[in-house]
């Protein structure tokens, strides 16, 4: 006499489901966007690799070879001429002008970002619009009224002609991306904080500081791009070559007749590079602050 059991249905495994592939279906290429990705990487590559190119040639070879062929005679003759121009006098003020509008906005703007933030006070809230109106302003519309209001303060010709507009320029967008940041960050753990008698101080550098360090970065980021790479503020707001910053430092190699093309280009990769460094270290916390809340 045999004895059968049976397995409940519950605990009997699953029947295995066909794979897509086995059932005749097959992914999909896409050949357009493949296409296009190409097209537009060489967009970007082909400006780069001429620039660099460019910069090892000398003068008068630039004139005559094909401009994508490599220099038959590379030469550092170009960064030579770039280095012999003075160009750590310049590097030096850029360093000035971007280090102390970053250091005071992303302070002031951090502040003013968690008052926005924790605060009740309608006149307080209030106060986020006003900033946001900044994001109209355009900086060419205000050249004429700082030209005129920085000679009455006797700041014309001077690295704070360039820093104060820069960071009155500089505030709207980085209050923007902080307020927003802090926003995601749940209400629970400013009470539990305060509650136990922590300060508006300590739960700044505690709470705060720790959690919103990819929105810093990112604001870190975009406002040393804009003030490195400004051009219209030193121009009009400056006047003597131990003033000029490095986008100014362009012209000594442009004459009357003729511009210096190599040692140009070779002037530009020197100044991109501390950009570059900057974000090859920050890069993490800029995709982070930047896609921070998307998915909330």
């Amino acid at each position: 006499m045999s004895v059968t059991t049976r397995t409940p249905a519950a605990l009997r495994p699953a029947p295995e489901q066909p794979h897509p592939r086995s059932r005749g279906h097959r992914e999909r290429r896409n050949v357009a966007g493949a296409v296009l990705g190409v097209v537009w990487l060489a967009i970007i590559i082909v400006p780069i690799y001429y620039v660099v190119l460019t910069s090892f040639s000398e003068q008068g070879e630039f004139y005559t070879r094909n401009p994508l062929v490599p220099p038959a005679d590379p030469t550092l003759g170009a960064y030579g001429e770039v280095v012999a121009s003075g160009i750590a006098r310049y590097f030096f003020n850029s360093v000035v002008v971007t280090a102390a509008t970053v250091v005071v906005t992303v302070t002031v703007c951090l502040l003013a970002a968690y008052t926005i933030v924790r605060s009740t006070r309608r006149l307080v809230r209030a106060s986020y619009s006003l900033f946001l109106l900044g994001l109209a302003v355009p900086l060419q519309a205000t050249i004429v009224p700082l030209f005129f209001m920085l000679g009455q303060l006797d700041l014309y010709d001077t690295l704070l002609a360039v820093i104060l507009p820069s960071i009155a320029f500089a505030i709207p967008i980085t209050v923007l991306i902080l307020v927003n940041f802090l926003r995601d960050i749940p209400r629970e753990l400013f009470e539990s904080m305060f509650v136990d008698g922590a300060t508006n101080t300590q739960i700044l550098t505690r709470l705060v500081l720790p959690l919103a360090r990819p929105a810093i970065g990112t604001v870190i980021i975009y406002d040393a791009l804009q003030v490195w790479n400004g051009f219209l503020l030193p121009l009009v707001l400056t006047q003597s070559e131990n003033i000029r910053v490095l986008p100014l430092a362009l012209w000594n190699f442009q004459g009357q007749f003729s511009i210096n093309v190599p040692a140009t280009l070779a002037a530009v990769i020197l100044s991109a590079v501390p950009v570059l460094v900057l974000y090859v270290l920050a890069r993490r916390q800029l995709v982070s602050g930047l896609t921070a809340g998307v998915g909330k």
